[in-house]
């Protein structure tokens, strides 16, 4: 039975992952800051595990933990926006204070995770490591505004470029991940996907990742995207 590491599982595309995951028989470890909160995972049929990824000592332990599980999907879901009420989080309103919280949860964690866990990771079949990121993380897409989270993904995307180099000798395939533009407490209302098709679409891009492609920028649909 594979296995497949979620951070951030309590809601969103991490919940739905979860869940499709699970109902297609892996064996899912589910972390969340508050497991207790989340009644929906409880009701799956999956391992929850408490797991804030800003404390890198918890993830240290949470890896000490699972040393015999060996892991084929690490996904990194766990990331934030940096507060709505920031609009656009333009050159106006960009709240510096919580700059550096959007780049330890978005930016670090994802790096910290692959480090702790990449044995559990080399030592499984599928041996696969991905970000979820954001095309606000594209260079090429030229916009303005959303200076904290578009650079904490930004970033994202060069740590999976340099995980791709330095773990191909283990044979560990690593990719960043647009979900498309999707209606969850981040996306809003206003989104254009539901998660469903999100999920499902970035579950398939994760079972298709190989080796020779380590290092891309992929769309929940397939396509590269520009970095």
């Amino acid at each position: 039975m594979p296995a497949v590491l979620i951070t951030g599982a309590n809601r969103g595309i991490g919940f739905e992952s979860a869940r499709q995951y699970a109902a297609d028989g892996w064996e899912v470890i589910a972390t969340c800051r508050n497991p207790y909160a989340c009644k929906d995972l409880g009701e799956l049929k999956v391992r929850v595990e408490q797991l804030d990824v800003t404390n890198f000592g918890a993830i240290d332990t949470l890896a000490k933990k699972l040393e015999r599980t060996a892991i084929d999907v690490l996904i990194n879901n766990a990331g934030i926006f940096g507060g709505h009420d920031m609009p656009d989080q333009t050159f106006s309103a960009q709240d510096l204070d919580r700059w550096p919280e959007v780049l330890m949860t978005n930016t670090i964690a994802p790096f910290a995770m692959a480090r702790a866990f990449v044995g559990h990771v080399a030592g499984s079949e599928q041996k696969k490591i991905v970000t979820i990121t954001s095309q606000l993380g594209s260079m090429a897409l030229g916009n303005g505004g959303c200076y904290a989270y578009g650079s904490s993904k930004a970033a994202a995307n060069r740590v999976m470029v340099s995980l791709s180099v330095d773990l191909k000798d283990r044979g560990i395939a690593c990719a960043a991940l647009h979900p498309g533009w999707v209606r969850t407490d981040m996306g809003t209302e206003r989104a254009e996907l539901d998660v469903t098709e999100s999920a499902t679409g970035l579950r398939r891009v994760i079972a298709d990742l190989i080796l020779a492609k380590s290092g891309c920028f992929f769309n929940y649909d397939g396509s590269e995207r520009a970095w």
